[in-house]
């Protein structure tokens, strides 16, 4: 508590990170990265905002053990190097959200589904649209790899990151386009 009786809100430590295809805000609560989000992004502060209010919390400059590990991860992605990352994610969002971004942790490394067969994964099948606002409104991506998410026409559709981005991801995981 503070002096005046006001609960101090939580600190979630923020850091820039330019990768090979754009710039992303990292960003950890505790011992948790919850933000990996494109800088350019149209969703950009819609994410930011829902951070804000879901975990009581207020953006902080720096960096922490775990944006530090979530760059040396990313690193290795971008090299080449890793399939799968290995540090622990903070959803932030409705139940139906945490639901699709969970989901999104089950796609493998270089494979796509569409929009229809995720949701029908998470046995709602007519919930296509749905599950497509939520890929939207995800705030940690590539670690929650929501590129590898298509258009039911095999088409590449929106990207928090724009399309070349998309694109860019699923070639580098040797995705055939």
């Amino acid at each position: 508590m503070l002096k005046n009786g006001m609960k101090q809100k939580n600190k979630i430590i923020v850091q820039n990170y330019v990768s090979p295809c754009g710039a992303l805000l990292l960003g950890s609560l505790g011992d948790r990265l919850c933000l990996c989000d494109w800088q350019s992004g149209k969703s950009n502060g819609h994410i930011i905002r829902r951070l804000e209010r879901v975990l009581d919390a207020e953006f902080k400059e720096g960096d922490s053990d775990m944006t530090r590990i979530a760059i040396l991860q990313l690193e290795e992605y971008f090299a080449g190097e890793r399939k799968e990352f290995s540090l622990p994610l903070l959803f932030a969002g409705s139940d139906f959200q945490q639901k699709v971004w969970n989901a999104l942790l089950t796609i493998p490394f270089g494979t796509t589904i569409s929009y229809g067969k995720m949701a029908a994964d998470i046995a709602m099948p007519t919930a296509v649209r749905a599950v497509a606002n939520a890929n939207g409104a995800n705030a940690l991506s590539i670690f929650a790899p929501c590129h590898r998410v298509i258009g039911g026409d095999w088409s590449l559709t929106g990207y928090g990151g724009g399309l070349h981005v998309k694109k860019f991801l699923l070639e580098l995981e040797g995705v055939l386009l």
